[in-house]
């Protein structure tokens, strides 16, 4: 990635629709707006004459003819996205429009932006820590309103405060055990000492906060896989369809209607969850849902949890007591179907936390909604901006950081040559900086910002 250079990508979804939006940013992207760009008006401006932050009616041309009508948006640095100097051109939606106009601008100096550019530009310049670039992403693949929330508080800062406020406790101690070495004849005082590991140990106390919502961090990004199980027309896609709130599985009364597994994402109680719709469970000699049924073990087998749907109306066969048996290690909510028809079966025959619902009248679903809530989510997420969840990568670095912290500790109480203390100290210092990109190699950005769209 050049800095220097002028980068431009279509930053809407390619597709039909009333608008697109077409980005430059870069030195020199008021200047080559100037040759593409024709307002409409006597005494209107070009773009590098206009001034900041402001909207002009024109036409863009290529090749000496008219591609469209626009309005073209102007924006100085250092107040942008990027703090560089930006051009926002709103055109026609549609792939043809937006190309042709991505064209004429690509035809007049800029280069096409590579994955994230725009917002790694923002970190690099300032306006955005690590932790916050990542936010964005977070905001755009947000599939609830609890995730987009959280995604807003970290892009608020929420995070980032508290990792600069843990690197500057870090910091504190490591300036102290390295002034410490200039005087290698003179013991750290048993004041200092005290202080010291004070301050280690509100550190580790802070970590060991923050590795707790790494599991509700990764819930809210990428969702939780639920298999939904069950011997064949127990009912499991007429629950996939409550769940979703609409008819996406095809439900018939005859066994079997299900060859293949249907994933589908819903938001329950603010959370992702990802349903797999699968095969009934059974002997079969049909090739094809013998074919439904193997893939439902896979989808079983690589679940996070387990829906074990149950027929009400129908007496537990052996199958029914052999999978509840083989599925009790895993995290599972067992669900009794068909609870509007007379059970068929003595009722302490499932355990006591089983969910009864009918999909055919709606009863229970609401029930079920809070058990799958209360089952994955112990977190509290709040609009206060206290509350942070951390990724994957956070959680990394923090467990690097932990590590490398327990030996400093128990080096400094033992009064081990501070040399060690520091090189431990320093470890755990880098680390938490990876999360805000105070100490981030170019491996690592490119790692994440590759992960984003063309165009943000």
């Amino acid at each position: 990635m050049n800095p220097n250079d002028t980068i431009a990508a279509i930053s809407t979804p390619l597709g039909e629709g009333g608008l697109a939006v077409v980005r430059l940013s870069g030195p020199r992207a008021l200047a080559i707006a100037d040759t593409f760009f024709t307002p409409i008006g006597r005494q209107a401006p070009k773009p590098s004459a206009a001034a900041s932050h402001t909207l002009h009616l024109g036409r863009i041309t290529l090749a000496g003819r008219v591609v469209d009508e626009v309005l073209l948006a102007v924006m100085r640095a250092p107040r942008t996205y990027t703090r560089e100097d930006v051009v926002e051109i709103s055109c026609h939606g549609g792939l043809l429009p937006a190309k042709l106009v991505l064209d004429a601008v690509l035809a007049a100096g800029a280069r096409p932006a590579e994955p994230g550019e725009f917002t790694k530009r923002a970190f690099l310049n300032g306006r955005l820590d690590l932790a916050q670039a990542e936010a964005v992403a977070d905001l755009i693949h947000s599939r609830t309103e609890l995730a987009l929330r959280a995604a807003h508080e970290q892009l608020a800062g929420a995070l980032s405060q508290r990792i600069r406020a843990l690197r500057d406790h870090l910091m504190h101690v490591l300036a102290h055990v390295e002034a410490q070495l200039d005087f290698p004849d003179e013991d750290i005082a048993p004041e200092t000492q005290a202080r010291l590991l004070e301050r280690l140990d509100d550190a580790q106390e802070e970590i060991r906060k923050l590795l707790l919502t790494a599991p509700e961090g990764q819930l809210l990004r990428r969702g939780v896989r639920a298999a939904i199980v069950g011997r064949p027309n127990v009912g499991k896609s007429s629950l996939l369809n409550q769940l979703l709130g609409r008819d996406r599985a095809i439900v018939s009364p005859l066994p079997g209607t299900t060859r293949d597994t249907i994933e589908e994402t819903a938001n329950i109680r603010g959370l992702p969850i990802v349903f797999i719709d699968t095969a009934g469970l059974r002997e079969s000699d049909d090739e094809l849902e013998r074919e439904g049924m193997r893939r439902s073990r896979a989808a079983l087998d690589q679940a996070e949890l387990i829906v074990h749907v149950l027929d009400a109306s129908a007496p537990l066969t052996a199958a029914d007591q052999r999978d509840l048996a083989g599925l009790a290690s895993r995290k599972r909510i067992i669900v009794l179907n068909k609870s509007d028809l007379p059970l068929a079966f003595p009722a302490d025959a499932l355990p006591a936390d089983t969910i009864r619902v009918s999909c055919l009248t709606g009863a229970g679903i609401e029930a079920l909604k809070d058990r799958f809530r209360d089952l994955l989510w112990t977190g509290q997420l709040h609009a206060g901006t206290d509350q942070v969840t951390i990724n994957v990568r956070h959680e990394d670095a923090l467990r690097r950081a932990a590590a490398a912290l327990e030996p400093a500790r128990q080096a400094l109480r033992a009064g081990v040559p501070l040399d060690l203390v520091a090189l431990d100290l320093r470890t755990a210092v880098n680390a938490v900086g990876e999360i805000v990109g105070q100490t981030a190699t170019e491996d690592l950005l490119d790692s994440i910002f590759r992960q984003f769209c063309i165009g943000k």
